[in-house]
């Protein structure tokens, strides 16, 4: 066996003389991350030191789980043998929590086991109550005449061209009836959010001239289909945010300054795990050095945002229904999963991207980069390592050079270079560029060989 390690999911314990102990951690353990496993036999250290194993001592664990852990579970108990050693694997798993071990509810934090408070305790049978109930599931007074006929449609097509949905073609009513969202003729509140408009939530979307509330420059409020809401955010956004342009082998290809599968996947996750119960609204707010996104909802007790990114937190879904329709289209990959998917994104962009928990809901942030990287137009080669930009060449065209300067930068980088392609470099209009070109020619500095198109510029020196 490769030496283990303890950790949240893992509990090591030398013998079972520590089996009270023991029931303490499979509790915290299960509070925490819903499954686990325990060895006996084994010091803190991963080694093993081996301990005496016969039916009677595997009884005694198992009764001993029985009896004193609340909700019951139903622990699988292995006898393991590593040389001359023998030691007691318990695997354990359940979806009942909160438990209890001696009338006592833990949470496992790092490698030790905490007692809850009585506030701890209660926000967490709320927040289990809630991921339990499978509220989207039940039905209201709306029948299939709300439904906006353009959002599901577009649902059903991108659901058989995601290939999750082949039978999607059944007809609209049928395709609903097997996803569980029509029954009756009536539809599921699910249903009401996802195609419908007869409802209260909305997204709000803003830009702030600084760091605060104080002052806005735009602001709206949408009220739409949860399907419809997603990409209004998403294009709210992208038309917010700064863009740079690259020219690979002469294409024009736009950067953005947030990496937009980060984007997309931060707002599928502020839809799908908002508390609908909650009338406020979700929130995307662009800010002169950060973009948040906003949604109303508890984060599941006794876990943070770096269990999902760190570790494979299980994951708890407060709308069962409603993600399980954003994962036929392919806005959700696996449940769990969408922090660290945010997180490596942003990280592979070197954009930097925070999650918090604050008291009424969850935020995630990703930082623009600063002023003075100037995340304008900028000009870049990638056919070749000669044509890439030059960090002298970056430098320069930051610097507080004459647009004529400028210009000769850029055509030493790339003698093909079209004067549109200077323009959006440099931030000024084509007129301007062609003025300047001329003064440059008629300066001696500057002449154009071949065709406008088909030539390339040259320098020359006087």
């Amino acid at each position: 066996m490769t030496k283990l390690k303890e950790s949240e999911y893992l509990e090591f314990k030398k013998s079972t003389a520590e089996l009270r102990d023991s029931v303490k951690s499979i509790c915290a353990i299960l509070n925490k991350h819903g499954k686990g496993e325990l060895y006996f036999g084994i010091k803190n250290d991963g080694t093993v030191v081996g301990q005496d194993v016969s039916d009677k001592t595997l009884r005694s664990v198992s009764q001993a789980i029985a009896d004193h852990i609340e909700p019951r579970i139903y622990p699988k108990i292995e006898k393991m043998t590593e040389g001359v050693h023998d030691y007691i694997k318990v695997s354990f798993q359940g979806n009942e929590k909160p438990y209890f071990a001696y009338g006592r509810a833990f949470m496992r934090v790092a490698d030790e086991d905490r007692q809850l408070s009585a506030r701890e305790l209660k926000s967490m049978i709320l927040t289990s109550e809630v991921y339990r109930s499978q509220w989207d599931s039940e039905l209201c007074e709306l029948s299939m005449d709300t439904i906006d006929g353009k959002t599901l449609q577009s649902f059903l097509h991108k659901a058989r061209q995601a290939g999750r949905m082949p039978d999607a073609e059944d007809g609209s009513e049928r395709a609903l009836e097997k996803l569980r969202l029509v029954r009756k003729k009536k539809l599921s509140l699910a249903a009401k959010y996802l195609f419908t408009t007869e409802h209260n939530i909305e997204v709000q979307a803003a830009v702030f001239a600084g760091r605060d509330k104080l002052t806005f420059l735009d602001i709206k409020k949408y009220n739409q289909p949860l399907l419809d809401l997603l990409e209004t955010a998403e294009s709210y956004a992208k038309e917010k945010m700064n863009w740079r342009v690259e020219f690979v082998d002469f294409k024009r290809v736009e950067i953005p300054e947030i990496p937009l599968k980060a984007l997309r996947e931060a707002l599928v996750n502020s839809l799908i795990h908002r508390d609908f119960i909650n009338p406020k609204g979700n929130e995307v707010a662009i800010y002169k050095d950060r973009i948040e996104i906003y949604n109303p909802g508890t984060f599941p007790e006794g876990l943070s945002p770096d269990d999902y990114i760190k570790s494979e937190a299980r994951s708890y879904l407060r709308n069962p229904l409603i993600a399980e329709i954003f994962y036929l289209t392919k806005d959700v990959e696996k449940w769990g999963s969408g922090l660290k998917r945010i997180y490596d994104e942003c990280r592979e962009n070197d954009v930097e991207v925070q999650f918090n928990v604050v008291e009424s809901g969850f935020v995630t942030t990703f930082i623009r980069p600063a002023e003075e990287e100037d995340f304008s137009l900028k000009t870049v080669e990638k056919s070749s390592p000669k044509s890439s930009l030059k960090s002298s060449l970056k430098s320069s065209l930051k610097s507080s050079l004459k647009t004529d300067e400028k210009i000769i930068a850029l055509i030493r980088n790339n003698n093909l270079i079209t004067t549109e392609m200077m323009a959006q470099e440099i931030g000024i209009s084509r007129r301007s560029i062609v003025k300047q070109i001329a003064k440059l020619k008629k300066d001696g500095k500057l002449k154009r060989i071949g065709p406008l198109k088909g030539g390339h510029w040259e320098i020359t020196e006087r």
